[in-house]
């Protein structure tokens, strides 16, 4: 499955604890905000059948706004200040959960906040999304550079996210040749059922073009 909801209830009752025990901490603040917005479209991550919704798919009414309130209310207090990596994380995920629907979300906003992430906490991974939230921004193919300077890079060689992504992309800006050996290589490094499935559809749709 994509979530296990035993992991994150605990998740989130440990992050509560350290909140008690450390009030004026706003990277805890950050961190619990995090988890409840992430986890708040929890029962939308997939349909009925098991296929994989994406976040444009997903229903947004379904979406726990208690834990979103919640979240955000955090998020603001975890902001003030110097932000670290929980707080912004979690800013980000509060422009998604704000948005009345995907194209409504603030993109230019979420790559700024992502330049911050970027400074905060250097990762590969933080600028694969930047790469991802810039494509949403600007169009496919400014997001599409900056996966292909990763790719070059080769610290994320071997992460099924980053083939996955650039098929997307690929796919968007109409090239599917180039596409199927993106979908063909994300395959290969993918186990969870549910997103092999989505990348197989996908897979399927692109060499039918």
């Amino acid at each position: 499955g994509l979530v296990r909801p035993d992991l994150v209830d605990r998740a989130v009752g440990l992050a509560r604890m350290l909140c008690a025990l450390m009030p004026d901490e706003p990277e805890v603040r950050g961190l619990l905000a995090l988890i409840l917005l992430t986890d708040a479209r929890r029962t939308t991550r997939c349909a009925p059948d098991g296929r994989l919704l994406l976040l444009e798919e997903q229903d947004r009414a379904r979406w726990d706004r208690a834990a979103i309130d919640e979240g955000i209310r955090l998020v603001r207090g975890a902001l003030r200040g110097r932000p670290g990596r929980f707080a912004l994380q979690a800013a980000i995920a509060a422009l998604h959960a704000q948005a009345p629907s995907y194209p409504d979300t603030d993109w230019g906003q979420i790559v700024r906040l992502y330049d911050l992430l970027g400074r905060t906490w250097p990762s590969p991974v933080v600028a694969l999304n930047r790469a991802v939230a810039l494509a949403m921004a600007d169009g496919p193919a400014a997001g599409l550079a900056e996966l292909d300077r990763l790719e070059r890079d080769g610290k994320l060689a071997g992460y099924r996210y980053l083939p996955a992504a650039r098929a997307d992309l690929l796919r968007r800006l109409g090239r599917a040749n180039e596409a199927v050996e993106a979908y063909r290589a994300a395959l290969e490094l993918t186990a969870n059922h549910a997103e092999r499935q989505f990348l197989a559809s996908r897979l399927a749709e692109v060499s039918e073009s």
